[in-house]
């Protein structure tokens, strides 16, 4: 099973080990009101290697997954969780709308000077957005110019804002540090559902340089969860700005700027979630990733004694 993941149940005492791998991953799911459709559950699954096929029969076999889990329209909840399935059909409508956008977006992103990948993240990547929700992007840059392309990107965002869009890259990372040093279930989820939209050899490094994903969710391949278009030719013009900006006034302009924003930075605050270097910036400042593990805890404790007393 996956490592460091703050679960409760007793694995060994009651419960077979797909059967509970198969139970926390919709549980984590449920945290998002996210219900699952069989071939999600399969490559998502926590901390175990299964095939569809044998899913499909540990569902037509288990007692304890027919009385804790419900199968409602093709899509899987936890029992009494029904209620999910309208506000993922709902949120999937929502998040039809904004894709066109937000691969529009992303490729203006990937044509600015030394972005080197721009990958679609949080709720619209796996096409569970409300009303008005961001536009999250994870965007790998040239190294030693990870701040003046943040300071390119924000002006993207503005016009993005004009236009009644929330674009909202919030977290950089320089070529050079693909390799995440945060090893959870959540920051896995979060690698293995992201949308590159440009970039896919940096992807690819990216995925196994971060192999430790596996352990979570060893189901989850090195590929995108969806094909979302080749690379574009960035264009002449990209060229000639980056190479005018490796001159000596680029290394000024991206010292002065990561002063600057790492003082602003400094004076909001922060949490796990949030830093700042030459190499990286993680601007995400609501501490989501906290609040998604301690929620997924409470459903683990509140699945424990059901099926303790179900099996008694």
């Amino acid at each position: 099973m996956a490592p460091d993941t703050a679960r409760t149940i007793n694995k060994t005492a009651y419960l077979p080990a797909l059967e509970q791998a198969v139970l926390e991953t919709v549980a984590y799911a449920d945290v998002f009101n996210y219900p699952l459709k069989i071939e999600e559950l399969q490559r998502y699954l926590i901390g175990a290697s299964a095939s569809l096929t044998q899913i499909r029969t540990l569902f037509e076999h288990s007692a304890n997954l027919a009385s804790s889990l419900s199968s409602t329209e093709g899509y899987i909840t936890l029992a009494g969780r029904e209620s999910t399935v309208a506000t993922r059909l709902r949120r999937a409508a929502v998040a039809e709308r904004l894709w066109p956008s937000a691969i529009g977006y992303g490729h203006q992103i990937a044509h600015l000077p030394f972005v080197r990948m721009v990958a679609l993240t949080g709720s619209l990547a796996v096409d569970n957005a409300e009303e008005g929700a961001d536009i999250d992007y994870l965007v790998v840059t040239e190294p030693g110019r990870l701040w003046i392309c943040r300071l390119l990107t924000i002006a993207l965002v503005r016009f993005a804002k004009l236009r009644g869009d929330i674009v909202c890259p919030n977290y950089f990372l320089a070529d050079t540090a693909l390799a995440l040093d945060t090893h959870d279930l959540y920051t896995a989820h979060e690698l293995t559902q992201m949308m590159p939209i440009a970039g896919m050899a940096t992807y690819q490094r990216m995925r196994q340089a971060n192999s430790w994903t596996w352990d979570f969710l060893p189901n989850a391949a090195d590929a995108p969860p969806r094909d979302v278009g080749r690379d574009r030719d960035p264009g002449r013009l990209r060229g000639i700005t980056e190479h005018l900006l490796r001159m000596p006034i680029g290394n000024r302009l991206e010292a002065w700027e990561m002063r600057r924003k790492m003082r602003k930075f400094a004076d909001q605050g922060g949490n796990l979630e949030t830093a700042f270097s030459p190499e990286w910036c993680k601007g995400h400042f609501d501490g989501h990733g906290q609040r998604v593990m301690a929620a997924y805890c409470e459903r683990l404790n509140a699945l424990t004694p059901v099926l303790m007393e179900k099996m008694a």
